[in-house]
């Protein structure tokens, strides 16, 4: 049997004490911490699925981008590696050693920064890195001015880097200055800091593809360090539409039939005059020069309707100073 104890707000009255009736069934009272600052609710969902949520979402992201099939299941297939090598590790089978240093190959604009931000969170959440973070850096923030600046520089932005990714971008210009430039000095640096950190920090390095071609080439050493190499290709002129399109309806504007032709002739004719036409960050500058030609045609009206606000016409693209 049990018996209930319950004590009252008054020190000075005795306790109430209370025992079941015989056909009453004794309930067991569980009290719930209340949540709020400094209170964690309880979740139903157990930390596996947790996991499995998160990867889930990196997964989609990354589908969602627009173009970059080869990427995607370059991506993919780094994923199912490292699942694999963890599930032989635990079987006591010999696993392949995780050796994750990447080369990112391809113009400016073509997502190499974006994918190197979603690797980090990808590895984190494969328990591959701890932090999943991405410090973010170019030959500027690697090479000092005097003999050992460079190495404490470079040192510096290895150690925000732990736990994470290092990302460098136009990692070329570390080997153009010659043996006695401090560029050197950063690239040893850089490669004694994949031996010793190499199961907590994954190097990536970023750049134009012949340019990148040629620095591996510079130091017969860096190139089987880095066992993976990832080409961005420039986007199509569909992908390019696709592109400014989505970046218009992020933004509550919308391309009239005559519109989108007319964004199409635009992008032809700047693919067919520029060499590196074919990456996203050319159409986000079309893009916000739209919206901006837009608002100054509305302006010289004393009042707009919704549809006005939204609708873009093809007198409001132009690639005039883009």
């Amino acid at each position: 049997m049990t018996i209930r104890v319950t004590f009252r707000p008054d020190n000075h009255l005795p306790p109430v004490i209370q025992s079941p009736l015989p056909n009453e069934p004794a309930h067991i009272i569980t009290t719930q911490e209340p949540t709020g600052i400094g209170r964690v609710r309880k979740s139903n969902s157990s930390p596996l699925e947790k996991d499995k949520d998160k990867l889930a979402e990196i997964l989609d992201e990354l589908e969602a981008f627009i173009g970059l099939v080869t990427v995607k299941l370059l991506i993919r297939e780094l994923l199912a590696f490292v699942e694999i090598q963890k599930r032989r590790t635990r079987e006591k089978l010999i696993a392949e050693p995780m050796v994750l240093h990447m080369i990112f190959r391809g113009n400016p604009g073509t997502g190499k920064t974006t994918v190197a931000r979603l690797v980090g969170r990808l590895f984190k959440e494969l328990g591959v890195l701890q932090k999943g973070h991405v410090i973010e850096c170019e030959r500027a923030d690697l090479v000092g001015e005097y003999i050992g600046h460079t190495a404490q520089k470079t040192r510096e932005q290895l150690k925000k880097a732990l736990g994470g990714v290092l990302f460098i971008d136009e990692a070329y210009s570390l080997a153009r200055g010659g043996e006695k430039d401090f560029g050197k000095e950063a690239i040893d640096a850089l490669v004694k800091a994949m031996e010793d950190n190499k199961e907590n920090l994954v190097l990536i390095l970023a750049g134009y593809r012949q340019e990148m071609e040629w620095f591996l080439q510079s130091n017969p050493g860096l190139r089987s360090r880095f066992p993976i190499h990832i080409d961005f290709p420039d986007y199509t002129l569909d992908e390019l539409l696709s592109i400014g399109n989505s970046m218009l309806k992020s933004r509550q504007y919308e391309l009239t039939p005559e519109g989108m032709e007319a964004l199409r002739s635009h992008l032809q004719s700047l693919l067919n005059s520029q060499p590196y036409a074919g990456n996203a960050r050319l159409v986000r500058n079309l893009v916000e020069k739209t919206v901006r030609r837009q608002a100054v045609r509305l302006f010289q009206k004393s009042s707009s309707s919704r549809e006005e606000l939204i609708q873009i016409l093809p007198v409001d693209i132009n690639l005039e100073d883009l």
